[in-house]
C-alpha cells in the first residue's frame, strides 16, 4: 500500500480502500467458482481409502482391439531388455 502524505490516514479514506479491495476480492472469489465449475471442481487428488473400489484396467473405448503378445515374444523382449541392462551397467563401472 502506498504511503499518504501527513501524520495518519484519514479514516474515510481507509475505509473506501477497504470497500474497493472488498468488492475486488468478491469479483476474483466469483471467477475462480467459474473456473472450479469448469474444472469439474476437482481440487486436488481423492483421499485413498480401503472403501473406494479400485477400477479395473480395461481395453480401449475406441473401439479398436487390445492386441495381445505371444509368450515367446515377451521372452524375447525380456531377454533384450536384460541385454541393454547388462551392458549399461557394464559401461557405470
Amino acid at each position: 500500500m502506498a504511503k499518504l502524505s501527513g501524520a495518519s490516514p484519514n479514516r474515510e479514506i481507509l475505509q473506501a480502500a477497504l470497500q474497493g479491495l472488498e468488492a475486488q476480492r468478491q469479483k476474483l472469489d466469483e471467477q475462480i467458482a467459474q473456473v472450479r465449475a469448469m474444472m469439474g471442481n476437482r481440487v486436488g487428488r481423492p483421499p485413498k481409502s480401503a472403501s473406494t473400489p479400485v477400477p479395473e484396467v480395461t481395453a480401449p473405448s475406441n473401439g479398436r482391439k487390445r492386441r495381445t503378445l505371444s509368450s515367446e515374444a515377451r521372452k524375447r523382449i525380456a531377454a533384450a531388455q536384460k541385454k541393454r541392462w547388462a551392458s549399461f551397467r557394464k559401461t557405470q563401472e
